[in-house]
């Protein structure tokens, strides 16, 4: 391979390689998901033997790394960048010419880097979705529907929201809809039939569906309609230099390219309006269609109006790249100094770790923890395991983790207070109260057969944010 043909993979993974800068930071974004595979990997069956409320693949894609947070955790993130990103530069080329496939998977590798941590560095279900997106679309692009379908169905398994993936290749693929159908139907019926036999069917549909359509429906986040505004408006600013290359890119296109391209775009956004609070990691929906259409935009651009269109790009690129890129560089000199970052944004995993560092001083091989709140960092960096189902509050309190550090208004009332009596037949050795100081209206004295509970416990440890409970 020539230096020129190296000049690109190399430029990716430099761009990619920066979130390595996070070796020593977690997200609730992916330690959720790594404290469920490292469940899994005890024998503990997902719905069943643990409350989860994600589908199955985004729990066993982190079983590849042993659910180890640190040096697997980031190198497993770079190489699912790399991988999205081949796959961007494969679709580009497949609909244009290597230029737009250099130029798409540049423009990923950025923006999956210089954007908001808490969206681009936690590889969560939304995170996830990027690989099976881009694969799905490049399969419908290249007509092979029943490939096509399969991508589909992995992508449902990872995240709910690939149903909007599966509409578009669906109208891509109108006269081969049959063969599609299959494609998705054949992984959902195998992982219909595991999941019955394993017993976690039911609880699938209470946990995945049942609580995320509650979620969905019950932000009560006020102005939601000049929030959402504002949030895509701050999107798009980052995101200029995609939303520039589209409009360029858009009159060159033919009738039926325009259709397509205009049904992916629409299908996308639609993706933004579930949960009525456009969450900052709901965007990576978006993010594929932009790139692809950008990167031929780009081209176009440069070809006609070259000069001006080199220093538009660089306008447009600096201003991700100086708000997002010195957060990396801080978090390296921090590194280097082996000194705590003070970032507000990190405050809570820091906390966590200082929670876990003197558990583990306390712990016995075979002790149980338990984690009144959301903070399943602490199951990550202690290695331990809940004593029963539950192991986190959302399903205790109703009240789901993106709001409950400021309201205690509850959407799942009723089940909750019976997985409340649940847990209280549960002895961990170790119990976290991490959510009380926060807020008090949901801590766990609020609730009499919690707090009855909890007086079988010694407090043995106090933090900023949290207190340690030993069992007597």
């Amino acid at each position: 391979m020539t230096v020129h043909r190296l000049r690109l993979p190399l430029l990716l993974l430099a761009v990619a390689a920066l979130r390595l800068c996070y070796i020593h930071l977690l997200w609730s974004d992916e330690d959720y998901h790594l404290t469920a595979a490292l469940q899994i990997l005890h024998g503990r069956v997902p719905y069943k033997d643990f409350w989860y409320d994600k589908p199955p693949l985004a729990a066993l894609y982190y079983t590849l790394i042993n659910a180890l947070p640190g040096w697997p955790l980031r190198l497993l993130d770079v190489a699912y960048v790399l991988a999205a990103c081949w796959l961007a530069y494969r679709l580009a080329c497949t609909w244009w010419t290597r230029r737009e496939g250099e130029a798409a998977a540049l423009l990923l590798a950025f923006f999956t880097t210089f954007y908001l941590p808490a969206a681009v560095i936690p590889f969560a279900v939304d995170a996830l979705l990027l690989v099976p997106h881009l694969a799905a679309i490049l399969l419908a692009k290249q007509r092979r529907p029943l490939a096509c379908g399969l991508v589909c169905a992995v992508g449902l398994l990872v995240n709910t929201k690939a149903i909007f993936i599966a509409a578009v290749c669906a109208l891509w693929l109108a006269s081969e809809l049959p063969l599609f159908a299959l494609g998705i139907a054949a992984p959902l019926a195998v992982a219909a039939c595991v999941g019955w036999a394993s017993g976690a069917l039911p609880s699938f549909y209470l946990q995945v569906w049942q609580w995320g359509l509650l979620y969905a429906a019950g932000s009560s986040l006020p102005n939601a309609t000049v929030l959402a505004l504002r949030h895509c408006l701050d999107w798009l600013a980052f995101h200029a230099t995609l939303l520039a290359g589209l409009l360029v890119m858009y009159p060159s296109q033919t009738r039926d390219e325009r259709l397509k391209f205009g049904g992916w775009f629409a299908l996308s956004a639609a993706s933004l309006l579930l949960g009525n609070h456009f969450a900052p990691r709901y965007f990576l929906q978006l993010l594929p269609v932009m790139v692809i259409t950008a990167s031929h935009g780009i081209v176009i651009a440069l070809h006609r109006w070259k000069r001006l269109s080199v220093v538009v790009l660089a306008l447009l690129l600096i201003a991700p790249t100086i708000r997002f890129g010195s957060r990396y560089a801080t978090l390296f000199a921090d590194n280097l100094a082996h000194r705590e970052p003070h970032w507000s944004d990190v405050a809570l995993d820091l906390d966590s770790q200082n929670v876990a560092a003197r558990i583990r001083a306390l712990a016995k091989p075979g002790d149980t923890l338990f984690v009144w709140g959301y903070r399943p960092d602490m199951y990550v960096c202690t290695r331990m395991l809940p004593a029963g189902r539950f192991w986190d509050s959302q399903p205790l309190t109703g009240v789901p983790a993106d709001r409950h550090l400021s309201v205690s208004e509850a959407v799942y009332a009723g089940p909750a207070a019976q997985n409340r009596q649940e847990l209280v037949r549960t002895r961990p050795t170790f119990i976290v109260d991490g959510l009380g100081l926060l807020n008090p209206h949901l801590a766990p004295a609020v609730y009499p057969e919690v707090q009855a509970w909890l007086s079988n416990y010694n407090l043995v440890g106090t933090t900023q944010l949290s207190r340690i409970y030993r069992r007597r």
